[in-house]
């Protein structure tokens, strides 16, 4: 698909980017190389592709879920400045 020279300014301006009159030739062959290229991407026949979640397809090792650390809110709790209920109290900063 090939892009005219009102197109690429066109898209330079929904961009917000600032073109030169001397540039607009080579962004004009090159966004119409990229839109080439995504219409033969387009083309390949896939249906017999199965999707993946990721191009590498591995699994991740997961450690196993156990409790490593002692439950230790009573302590914590007996330094703190504010506590109710088990809960800490902390001032109000929204109004």
């Amino acid at each position: 698909m090939a892009l005219d020279q009102d197109q690429v300014r066109g898209i330079a301006e929904l961009s917000r980017l600032q073109i030169d009159d001397a540039q607009i030739g080579e962004y004009q062959k090159n966004l119409s190389n990229i839109l080439d290229l995504v219409d033969q991407l387009a083309a390949v026949d896939t249906t017999a592709v199965e999707p993946m979640a990721h191009p590498l397809d591995a699994v991740q090792r997961l450690r196993a879920d156990v409790v490593t650390e002692s439950n230790e809110r009573e302590r914590f709790q007996k330094i703190a400045p504010q506590i109710a209920d088990g809960h800490y109290i902390v001032p109000k900063v929204v109004e």
